[in-house]
């Protein structure tokens, strides 16, 4: 799950090298905290969010295949 998250986050972005993604685990979730350069937080946003809105939606699918409940944090 965190390496498809970072290839979307990667292609989304103009600062591909920024892109951290923090892993951890709390009451059966898996939360990804997804860091990017102040100037591409906007372009992980999306326009009304719904960029972000997306990339949770399909990081949901991708942990449901694998049995997991995935949440994912944005931080600037």
């Amino acid at each position: 799950m965190k390496d498809f998250l970072e290839y979307v986050a990667k292609h989304l972005v103009d600062h591909p090298e920024n892109v951290t993604i923090e892993t951890e685990e709390k009451e059966q979730k898996l939360v990804f905290k997804l860091k990017v350069a102040e100037s591409d937080v906007g372009k992980i946003i999306g326009r009304s969010g719904k960029t972000a809105s997306a990339l949770r939606v399909l990081l949901r699918a991708v942990g449901a295949k694998e049995g997991k409940k995935a949440v994912l944090d944005i931080v600037g």
